[in-house]
């Protein structure tokens, strides 16, 4: 039996895909060329390991076993090249973060990175958690960095930095906050009034529950909308939304009429961290990473 790598890659984009088209635009190859390798594959493994339907492929008994012995072949082998990549050795480095968080934090890291050849080769992956958490688990990503612990025990996390939550509104909003002279609670906004992201967007989950709030009470969901959409609706007075402190100072200079306050002690807030598979050492590349995001993250939080 003579399985090489390359199949088992097309072959776990084609089960997370379920389609031959998607899968091979996933995997920058061809249809007939991805198509090719699968036959291979299957020819290798003595079975039929998808079923061609009319809407794209289901995996068999036998590819749903294959599916998951390649992930975890896949998560050996990146580990095994960030065993031999070492900081100042170049190396390609995958680094995931959800949209809340790299829009602010990598345009501050990158140029330390680069400095210090960390980043020489960087590719970002930018998604919703539990997408970073799944190619984090099948070795598509080198770490990611979240805002929701994870409770995977194969994953670990090594907190950066507290972001704080702020309220953030058209300056007249804010301005009759001000006037009250008491910064307002969370649990006190009219849910009505609050602008949110997605669901499955951990910042608009956060925020809900930070106010004691269903999300259906909310008067406005925004669908898979931004946080500097959200921002610029807020600044013309169309409500409120929470704005993490490594944000403000970018929100703030894209979007005139935008004016935040904080929240009264306790401060409500959220725990960034870097994810990483229990099987990577920390050593090297991981914690002069996680040191460079720490610092990044201060410095984001001081200029405010």
């Amino acid at each position: 039996m003579n399985i090489t790598l390359r199949q088992l890659r097309y072959f776990l984009a084609l089960a997370e895909h379920g389609h031959f088209t998607r899968a091979a635009e996933t995997a920058h190859v061809t249809q007939p060329a991805l198509s090719m390798q699968i036959k291979a594959l299957e020819d290798a493994a003595g079975a039929s390991l998808v079923e061609r339907t009319s809407a794209g492929i289901v995996l068999t008994p036998r590819g749903r076993q294959l599916a998951a012995d390649a992930r975890q072949v896949m998560a050996a082998m990146s580990g095994l090249e960030q065993g031999l990549r070492q900081p100042g050795q170049g190396g390609r480095l995958t680094l995931g973060m959800i949209p809340t968080v790299a829009p602010y934090l990598l345009p501050q890291a990158l140029p330390v990175l680069r400095a210090r050849d960390i980043g020489r080769d960087l590719h970002l992956r930018e998604a919703q958690t539990d997408r970073l958490l799944d190619e984090l688990e099948n070795g598509r990503l080198d770490a990611a960095v979240v805002a929701t612990p994870s409770d995977r025990d194969n994953l670990l996390a090594t907190p950066l930095f507290a972001d704080r939550f702020l309220l953030a509104g058209s300056a007249e909003r804010i301005r009759q906050f001000q006037d009250d002279r008491d910064s307002p609670r969370p649990e006190d906004l009219d849910p009505g009034q609050l602008l949110l992201l997605d669901e499955g967007h951990c910042l608009g989950d956060q925020a809900l529950e930070v106010c004691g709030i269903g999300r259906h009470r909310s008067r406005l969901d925004l669908g898979a909308a931004s946080l500097a959409t959200l921002c610029r609706l807020a600044a013309q007075g169309m409500g409120l939304t929470f704005l993490p402190e490594i944000a403000r100072a970018q929100e703030l200079a894209a979007a005139p009429g935008l004016a935040t306050i904080s929240f009264p002690d306790p401060q409500p807030s959220r725990q960034v961290l870097l994810m990483r598979r229990a099987t990577t050492s920390t050593a090297g590349w991981f914690d002069d990473l996680a040191q460079i995001l720490q610092k990044a993250g201060r410095d984001l939080r001081s200029a405010v």
